[in-house]
């Protein structure tokens, strides 16, 4: 639930407040999530700095609005964030905004996927193709350039910028990953549809439908055996959640641990986090599905992990 204040706070500041910055030349533009502010960032460098909402490691999963964001939110004249399925808590505050909140998920430029999971909709974790990463820039371009018109040779200038270094990552990525499409992995929770498909990877299942949901005994036996069944070689933890559940479904077996991260939440926010994030992602898969197997090397208990920086374990 979002406290009423916050809310009141947003409904109650004036049009003509949300609107004042673009009369002085700098656009107040805020956006939810760091990898999608790591993209909206490229896009209106050199002329502002988007506000990001949920800063630092936090979650969108578990996030309260802080009176700082809801103040950044009440003058905002744009708003970029996935949606209630991702970012929840902005669901009744967007609707009290004098700007406008730009919804990704189910933009028309953007493709989406359903979550493997039964229970419908579809995966929000949709900046983890590159295909749609250059789509969200192109949605930004045009939507900056809207509000921002004297600015919008310079957005598109920066777009195109975006675009050719998002072309280079997905080639660099496809080189990479390709070779291991064979490998089965399980991952902690169902976030990383958009990057299998992309760079045909092999994720056979995961540990749970979403991380705010611990999964019961019976699902966690069932996945043990089905990764003795199949063969898996990894399995995949996020740094913002409890392993023990990882230890416990690696114990006694031959499966190496990894570190993937959808979020970038050990990451310094910003125009290179998009990018930094999405090769730490394949530097991790590179690094445990590629390695020597555990028992030749590491050993079963090997957490094989990546730094802020991208680099190997």
């Amino acid at each position: 639930m979002v406290p009423r204040p916050l809310i009141a706070a947003l409904s109650g500041v004036a049009l003509a407040l949300a609107f004042g910055a673009a009369a002085a030349g700098e656009p107040r533009v805020a956006v939810s999530i760091k990898p999608i502010h790591s993209l909206i960032a490229a896009v209106m460098d050199g002329v502002a700095e988007p506000y990001l909402i949920v800063a630092g490691a936090a979650s969108p999963h578990a996030y309260a609005l802080r009176p700082s964001d809801a103040k950044a939110l009440s003058r905002s004249m744009l708003v970029f964030w996935v949606g209630p399925e991702m970012e929840r808590f902005l669901d009744k505050p967007l609707a009290a905004l004098a700007g406008k909140a730009v919804r990704l998920a189910g933009h028309p430029r953007l493709t989406a996927l359903p979550r493997r999971a039964g229970d419908g909709g579809a995966d929000p974790h949709l900046w983890l193709d590159p295909a749609n990463a250059r789509a969200i820039a192109a949605v930004a371009v045009t939507e900056l350039s809207a509000i921002d018109p004297g600015h919008a040779a310079l957005y598109r200038a920066n777009g195109d910028r975006l675009t050719r270094r998002i072309d280079a990552l997905d080639r660099d990525l496809r080189a990479r990953l390709e070779p291991l499409s064979t490998t089965p992995f399980v991952v902690f929770h169902d976030a990383y549809r958009y990057l299998e498909r992309a760079y045909g990877l092999n994720a056979v299942a995961f540990v749970t439908t979403a991380p705010e949901r611990p999964p019961g005994a019976r699902h966690l036996h069932r996945l043990r055996l089905k990764m003795r069944r199949m063969g898996v070689r990894c399995l995949f933890r996020e740094p913002q959640f409890e392993p023990r559940l990882i230890a416990a479904l690696t114990d006694r077996s031959e499966v190496r641990v990894g570190v993937l991260d959808p979020l970038g939440a050990q990451l310094a926010a910003g125009p290179d986090l998009y990018f930094r994030l999405m090769r730490a992602n394949a530097d991790a898969l590179v690094a445990c599905l590629a390695g020597p197997t555990a028992v030749d090397s590491i050993g079963p208990k090997a957490d094989v992990r990546v730094n802020s920086r991208g680099a190997g374990p």
